[in-house]
């Protein structure tokens, strides 16, 4: 049975609906919470068969308000890359790995969007990423990936929404996975919030189903890609 060790930076934001696929599939997990007053990040040595670095609401890594453990998981992906061990990055998550892969970050305000993002070749994920799928951003900063990164999804401007480092990394700029509540819990619990957060409430509650339908192809491709379904 494969194992993930999850870090999650904030209460609110988790996995999500990708929990769900996960367990189905008898993947287990187990959130590292460093933000909590004994938690932190996993050592390499005990990420067992993949890395999962979700968003981080506020937090960011552009200097703004970078997370405090930044240093830390840039070290730890940077790790597992090198070991060629999976990773699903996700929001801030995307932003660490692409500073693990020697690629950047871009400064951006604190941002709360729901819309669609554009596959860019027709093999993503394996073949199994949708053409068009919903892109769900609730964060700070951007992630610039390496030049050599392969651009699997570009968003309504043109930049990058999912992207693959090597054969099974992959940095996903939104959330594929989110919930209407994950957004509604991270406004309560941080002071600083998005503004104008009427017309995303609205977009995200009219496009829940097509999360969910979207998420299915998603989870196969990566899943194949990973090897977290695959007995080594």
């Amino acid at each position: 049975m494969k194992y993930l060790s999850v870090i999650q930076h904030t209460s609110a934001e988790y996995l999500g609906l990708m929990e769900d696929h996960l367990e189905g599939r008898g993947i287990r997990f187990n959130y590292a919470r460093p933000f909590t007053e004994d938690g932190k990040p996993p050592d390499v040595a005990t990420v067992g068969d993949g890395l999962v670095l979700l968003g981080g609401g506020p937090w960011g890594s552009a200097g703004t308000r970078d997370v405090p453990t930044l240093e830390t998981e840039i070290a730890l992906a940077r790790a597992c890359l090198m070991m060629s061990k999976p990773i699903l990055a996700i929001g801030l998550g995307a932003q660490i790995l692409a500073l693990a892969a020697d690629g950047s970050v871009e400064t951006a305000p604190l941002d709360f969007s729901a819309a669609f993002a554009t596959r860019t070749t027709e093999d993503a994920l394996n073949g199994f990423l949708p053409k068009k799928f919903p892109h769900i951003i609730y964060g700070r900063d951007r992630a610039v990936p390496p030049q050599y990164a392969k651009v699997l999804a570009e968003d309504a401007q043109g930049r990058p929404a999912i992207f693959q480092i090597g054969d099974n990394a992959f940095g996903f700029t939104g959330h594929p996975g989110f919930k209407l509540a994950m957004a509604e819990d991270l406004i309560m619990e941080f002071e600083e919030a998005p503004t104008d957060n009427a017309e995303a409430f609205t977009n995200l509650r009219a496009m829940k189903r097509q999360v969910e339908d979207a998420l299915v192809p998603i989870m196969t491709g990566l899943i194949q890609l990973t090897g977290w379904m695959r007995d080594d």
